[in-house]
């Protein structure tokens, strides 16, 4: 079977995983929840040498199982086969093992379109266009300073107003450049905010993008077991059991600080208004001083390491299985001599 990949690029928080279940949906489309595998392993690469040898790759595609296997939140309906794996890889490199991956489970559901909601794959576009069927990519973006709240109540990411708007600024940036390349026949654009208020018409227009026929089964997204699997796998994903909710957004007027607002629009402001986004305060583009950064970066490692001492066991332990398993991936860099 010819399977039809799709990638959703942008910015975690900003409705990825409400998409991704809506489109799991659709009888013609498998959307698991993502293991991240380039953004992961991508920078252990060196860990695994010159891919061309055998026993090299067949480690990079038993490790990329394992990390699907150790996902959070369960591939049902697969078991992989490693030895599957590595017939589907059309060149010895780890995107093709993640295409392979997702082919494998697209089979599993019956499904022709696979769609990998891995936002930050944006970074890894040039590599995707490898694919002997590159991508269609949906650029889902969201207000950025809805997302930097969002990420300051979830267990992953950036706590601190700047690195977020570093993150967003820099995806979003990479998101416009890559539409603006490809054009509008290879990257749909979905504004998070008119997925909110008419999923219909959004989802519609997602499924004629992508070559799938609409259903409204996709609607009733929080209703399936996926979406009670994804919520009982973390706080973070509570949300995907609801209906959509409407009025969720522009809740950063009132939960974020001014000072946070200010950060933001001061390192993003240009980001912001390209995407339609209008800003609450008066446009200051000045940089911020290597003090003022250094003393952001020391503030965000505290946020995060206390964020992380608040989080319920049972959160922390469904991803100490990957975490450990990226460790020991990392353990086996060779040390480099002084």
């Amino acid at each position: 079977m010819a399977f039809t990949p799709v990638q959703i690029i942008g910015t975690q928080r900003s409705g990825s995983n409400l998409l991704r279940l809506m489109l799991n949906q659709l009888p013609e489309v498998s959307a698991p929840h993502p293991p991240h595998i380039l953004e992961r392993l991508m920078p252990l690469l060196p860990v695994y040498g010159d891919l061309t040898i055998e026993s090299q790759f067949d480690q990079l595609i038993d490790d990329v199982c394992t990390l699907v296997e150790t996902n959070p939140v369960p591939w049902a309906a697969l078991t992989l086969d490693r030895a599957a794996v590595r017939q589907r890889c059309e060149a010895p490199a780890l995107p093709e093992i993640a295409k392979a991956v997702y082919e494998l489970k697209a089979a599993a559901d019956g499904a022709r379109i696979w769609t990998c909601k891995s936002m930050a794959n944006i970074h890894y576009a040039a590599e995707l266009e490898q694919y002997s069927t590159p991508p269609r990519y949906i650029h889902l973006f969201r207000d950025g300073r809805d997302v930097a709240l969002s990420f300051k109540k979830a267990i992953v990411g950036e706590k601190h107003s700047y690195h977020l708007a570093q993150q967003w600024k820099s995806e979003q940036e990479a998101s416009i450049a890559l539409y603006e390349n490809l054009g509008p026949g290879r990257v749909l654009r979905v504004r998070y905010e008119d997925l909110l208020k008419d999923p219909e018409t959004e989802l519609k227009r997602i499924c004629s993008f992508i070559g799938a026929e609409y259903s409204e089964t996709a609607l009733a997204y929080h209703e399936s077991a996926e979406s009670r699997e994804t919520a009982n796998s973390g706080l973070m994903w509570q949300n995907v059991i609801k209906p959509v909710l409407t009025d969720n957004h522009r809740k950063f007027l009132t939960g974020l600080s001014e000072a946070d607002i200010r950060i933001f629009e001061r390192v993003a402001g240009d980001t912001l208004e390209k995407l339609g986004y209008e800003l609450v305060y008066q446009k200051d583009g000045t940089p911020f001083s290597a003090q003022e950064i250094e003393d952001f970066s020391q503030i965000n490692q505290e946020l995060k390491k206390e964020f992380r001492s608040k989080l319920r066991p049972e959160d922390l332990e469904k991803r100490r299985p990957q975490e450990q398993l990226l460790k020991a991936i990392a353990g086996r860099l060779p040390l480099i001599p002084h």
